[in-house]
């Protein structure tokens, strides 16, 4: 699996220079024309995370990677990308177009957690198919985000961070209200969010070198100083799942993940996610997948 993509990086390989003004104290933003970095010849973005957020507009038929998922872009989508999941999109077609803005953690500063929006989390889609009206809605939004940071006004930042977020509200009010996440107050809702974020911390695995450190209930209990049976309990209200199948889910969700997109053999991939031995990796993979992790990876070829 490739490594994480610095900010610095994506300058240097897209316009092999770096920008006077990334400072990463107070945060950095720009937004670009998709046309210039992509055309007939364009290969298909290396699979790997980033250290920066990123909110693309594809004009065109292309086909996206995210975690161990594959989506088809027929006509035009927004994709949000965030540091926490790793992802590629190819192009289908020649006839190739859109903008994309990108934007660190730290310029958002006191305006928003934008990992909080269900956009940018784990799990979650963060592909929105549009329609003609909707393309020219977020057209626009892209449009005056091009027009602002190219201006001398004084407070541009602030608008930038208000489009970021018009942005982000137009694909939240597209999704089914069935998908959107309730983000109650109660005690439960708070210990299943915590739980979920450890879980998330402990991927992507990188390295072969590289193993998850948390792989039963109790561990994650001790992490979250709870007792196991009351974030079970929470869990299960929230979730309607066990803490053994959130955590097996997960695991098996990485296991796709470095089947398809790493060369790692079966025995370093069943060492990293925490299993004693590879046939106890098999037969967790078998129960899950209904197939062996070779046929698996066989297939996906």
């Amino acid at each position: 699996m490739d490594k994480v993509q610095s900010i610095e990086e994506f300058y240097r390989s897209k316009m092999n220079w770096i920008p006077e003004n990334l400072q990463k104290e107070i945060g950095h933003f720009n937004v670009f024309q998709m046309e210039e970095y992509v055309g007939s010849s364009a290969k298909p973005i290396p699979y790997n995370r980033k250290d920066f957020f990123k909110i693309s507009l594809i004009i065109g038929k292309n086909r996206v990677h995210y975690a161990d998922k594959v989506v088809t872009i027929e006509k035009q989508a927004l994709l949000f990308a965030n540091p926490m999941v790793p992802y590629s999109w190819e192009a289908l077609e020649e006839k190739q177009s859109g903008c994309f803005c990108i934007f660190t953690e730290t310029f958002f500063n006191h305006f928003g957690v934008m990992r909080d929006y269900p956009v940018f989390q784990p799990g979650c889609n963060p592909v929105f198919m549009l329609d003609d009206g909707q393309l020219e809605t977020v057209r626009s939004v892209f449009l005056q985000m091009a027009q602002e940071i190219a201006s001398d006004y004084i407070y541009k930042y602030d608008v930038l961070r208000n489009l970021v977020f018009s942005l982000v509200h137009h694909a939240l009010k597209m999704q089914p209200a069935t998908a959107t996440q309730h983000r109650g107050l109660n005690a439960a809702t708070r210990v299943s969010s915590l739980f979920m974020e450890l879980l998330e911390r402990q991927f992507p695995v990188e390295s072969p070198m590289q193993q998850v450190r948390l792989h039963t209930p109790l561990a994650y209990a001790g992490q979250l100083a709870v007792h196991v049976n009351h974030l079970n309990r929470s869990l299960k209200t929230v979730t309607g799942k066990t803490t053994s199948q959130l955590i097996a889910e997960r695991i098996g969700q990485e296991a796709r993940i470095l089947l398809k997109h790493t060369d790692w053999n079966i025995s370093e991939i069943a060492w990293c996610l925490g299993f004693k031995d590879l046939p106890a990796f098999i037969n967790f993979f078998r129960k899950s997948m209904q197939q062996s992790p070779g046929a698996f990876r066989e297939q996906e070829v």
